[in-house]
């Protein structure tokens, strides 16, 4: 008997608690799985209670929200055997694209019961774990001010962008990428792990989770009206063929600037340990994911 801990962003709302209850009970019967259902109540409680059922030989930990929420839970399984399994219902579910799991829940529940493990990779910018991205550049300045809005989903982030844009200062960055010195400006500074933000919109579109090395995607610095055809070949994935990215693959990533204002990590804006360098770091293989055989 599988032994699965479910555990719940309560930012769902009561109705969609309510629907999600009949959906376990559907997807994940008595007589075939142990279930327990916890809801997050604190900041830091998703990695608390990965890591204990990690300690009670738990099979598979199914994170329910957004990609801020899978990355809490992941924290706490990484390096064990317990498979983290998706039910994605944030904003942008970029990790869940990226893994091409079901953004339907009927449909992302049958996935973790017919759906296999496999190892993906973990990135580390400093000492904070991301899965999906981390950036330097404009949007981790995004991410610093989304946080203090009330408006999510595509239409909030769009805004956002728009309002961000007219007072960001372009920095020069030193980047070292394994051994390799690049000397620019840029727009947009992310290492990828997988291939997407969020919404479908991509960087490097071929980046995966399972290969073992970072995409570094350097835009450099564009005008206002360039943000529009940025943003579709983004969204059409095809980005790293335009003039606008630079693309470079890599394990281990150093960079340097004087005046380092933000850092996000899957989205979510987080401190800056050193003002003036982030090194990022992949750790292959470090955390055992649900997805379709």
């Amino acid at each position: 008997m599988k032994k699965i801990l479910i555990i719940i962003n309560r930012k769902a709302g009561t109705n969609r608690q309510k629907l999600l209850d009949a959906h376990i009970a559907r997807h994940f019967p008595e007589n075939a799985f142990h279930v327990e259902t916890v809801y997050l109540a604190y900041m830091g409680h998703g990695e608390d209670l990965a890591k204990d059922a990690v300690t009670r030989h738990f099979d598979i930990v199914v994170a329910v929200g957004g990609d801020g929420s899978i990355n809490e839970i992941a924290r706490g399984l990484r390096g064990s055997k317990t498979a983290l399994g998706i039910i994605p219902l944030g904003s942008g579910n970029g990790l869940a694209r990226a893994l091409k799991i079901p953004l339907n829940i009927d449909k992302a529940m049958e996935l973790i019961v017919t759906g296999r493990p496999r190892p993906m990779d973990v990135g580390f910018a400093n000492e904070h774990l991301f899965l999906s991205n981390a950036g330097l550049g404009f949007d981790a300045k995004v991410a610093e001010e989304f946080r203090h809005t009330k408006h999510r989903g595509l239409y909030g982030y769009a805004s956002q962008v728009i309002k961000s844009f007219r007072n960001y200062r372009y920095l020069p960055y030193h980047i070292e990428i394994d051994g390799k010195t690049i000397e620019e400006p840029a727009f947009l500074l992310t290492i990828a792990n997988s291939n997407q933000f969020g919404f479908e919109f991509k960087l490097a579109a071929d980046a995966t989770v399972f290969d073992g090395q970072f995409d570094l995607c350097l835009v450099r610095p564009i005008s206002f009206w360039q943000l529009a055809p940025l943003s579709f070949h983004s969204l059409m994935g095809n980005l790293e063929k335009t003039d606008f990215m630079q693309h470079y693959t890599g394990r281990t990533v150093t960079i340097n600037s004087e005046q380092l204002e933000c850092l996000q990590v899957d989205g979510d804006a987080v401190p800056l340990s050193n003002d003036q360098q982030v090194t990022f770091r992949l750790e292959p293989g470090a955390l055992q994911v649900i997805v379709a055989e």
